[in-house]
């Protein structure tokens, strides 16, 4: 069985793993445009902001692993045409621009997918930059040596990480959004209120509400207009958001408007000898049990994973997703689930929402910190669909939780009551979740008797 494998991020190298493990016989060959694999874009920031001193541990795999596991690993090589009905793919050799033809028995679209980069004047400009593999992290790390000012556009995940890096390391930052909150898609404004005082706090300029129309160079750096004010600035990064590279099978598989791939449960597009994962394919999101575009390292890793154990046969299905995400800004850990209310409403959803704020562990303990957290829910079925925790103290796993509870279609009345652990060291008798639910049963219960 020959398996040829599109790109190799993480989709591609846990997809390669996966394969040659199910089936170490495999004439398994992967073709990557750039010099390396596996690099973990979410570490970006990190390693600008100094957290991670050596970036190569950023790096989880290599061409030599997969090499020494049975792959034949084509580092530098391009994948010009796919041809679904001979089943050949045409690939060009960049060292040398040699163009050869193979033939295939499956193939795995594994190609990632690449900033999104309006049509804006100025902005092929050499000070703006992107952020998404290892050659743009390396420029990012030098060009911010020579830069004082440094300006991020974009202010979902990647932008917001970005942004706190920068006024870490004595730079002058300044943030700009279309949207008029930092990270909308994810929390409501009780949470981006706090994270956007953080920022002001540690001095960067926030320009929410602003569209960018212009990129204009000059002696002294490059402006940066928009359709309200205009900023000087030394360095632009983009982060704006993301696009899957899946133009090969344009009109060749169906895909999603926005060119990301539908698959089945077992990772197979609709033709069934051509499998995807990872950022060129859509995810099954369970909140809503519909399709959705939302390139995580998480998704791509578990689809993957399923593209190696489906390869010959449907066996695993794919579990889906809730989106779960989170990032600590300004010592605060800052996490989500599922769906925010707004969200909830725009895809037709019956939801509700309660917020609460309450310690994480009893008063009389020598120390103790707030949690602000919200849960939203179906009113009628009591469903629990999306929720979002944020405090200084490390509440990341309650993210966890709540997204088995969604997965599992868990109901408030489920999560009012599930045991978990008391010791004061921790929590309260009932664990700051267990409030939370409860706060939505009253809720409900209030609306009930109105």
């Amino acid at each position: 069985m020959k398996v040829t494998v599109v790109g190799c991020t993480h989709a591609g190298t846990f997809a390669i793993k996966q394969i040659l493990a199910e089936h170490p016989d495999a004439e398994v060959t992967v073709y990557e445009r750039n010099d390396v694999i596996s690099f973990l874009s979410c570490g970006i920031a990190l390693y600008l902001g100094g957290k991670v001193a050596d970036p190569q541990g950023l790096f989880y795999s290599s061409p030599e692993e997969l090499q020494k596991l049975g792959a034949n690993v084509q580092m530098n090589h391009n994948v010009l045409a796919i041809d679904p009905d001979q089943k050949t793919v045409t690939v060009e050799d960049l060292t040398n621009h040699a163009q050869t033809t193979e033939s295939y028995d499956k193939l795995v679209m594994t190609s990632g997918s690449w900033p999104i980069v309006p049509k804006i004047p100025g902005i092929d400009s050499d000070r703006v930059k992107l952020c998404k593999n290892w050659a743009h992290a390396q420029a990012l790390i030098e060009d911010a040596k020579e830069a004082k000012r440094i300006t991020v556009i974009g202010a979902g995940y990647i932008g917001a990480e970005l942004a706190e890096a920068y006024s870490t390391t004595g730079h002058d930052v300044t943030l700009i959004d279309a949207m008029a909150r930092v990270m909308p898609k994810y929390f409501d404004a009780d949470f981006t209120d706090v994270i956007e005082q953080d920022y002001r706090d540690h001095g960067v300029q926030l320009a929410l509400g602003e569209t960018v129309e212009s990129f204009t160079d000059s002696a002294t750096g490059l402006t940066i207009k928009t359709d309200k004010n205009s900023y000087e600035t030394d360095l632009a990064i983009l982060c704006i958001g993301f696009r899957p590279n899946t133009d090969l099978l344009k009109g060749k598989v169906d895909m999603a408007p926005n060119g990301a791939i539908i698959t089945d449960d077992y990772m197979r597009s609709s033709n069934p000898d051509i499998f995807a994962a990872g950022d060129s394919a859509a995810v099954h999101y369970n909140p809503t049990h519909q399709n959705a575009y939302i390139p995580l390292a998480t998704n791509a890793v578990r689809q993957g994973i399923l593209v190696g154990k489906n390869l010959v046969k449907p066996t695993v299905k794919y579990m889906g997703t809730q989106s779960s995400s989170g990032l600590a800004l300004y010592d605060r850990t800052i996490v989500s689930t599922g769906l925010t209310l707004a969200a909830a409403k725009q895809q037709g959803l019956n939801a509700e929402q309660v917020i609460v704020e309450d310690n994480y562990r009893p008063e009389f303990m020598p120390s103790t910190e707030p949690v602000l957290m919200s849960l939203v829910f179906d009113p009628d079925t009591h469903r629990i669909l999306g929720g979002a925790l944020m405090s200084k103290y490390d509440v990341s796993q309650s993210a966890n939780t709540l997204s088995v509870c969604i997965q599992n279609e868990n109901t408030i009345d489920d999560l009012a009551m599930v045991d978990m652990l008391f010791q004061p060291n921790f929590d309260r008798p009932f664990n700051y979740l267990n409030i939370l639910a409860q706060a939505a049963q009253a809720k409900v219960a209030q609306s009930v008797n109105a």
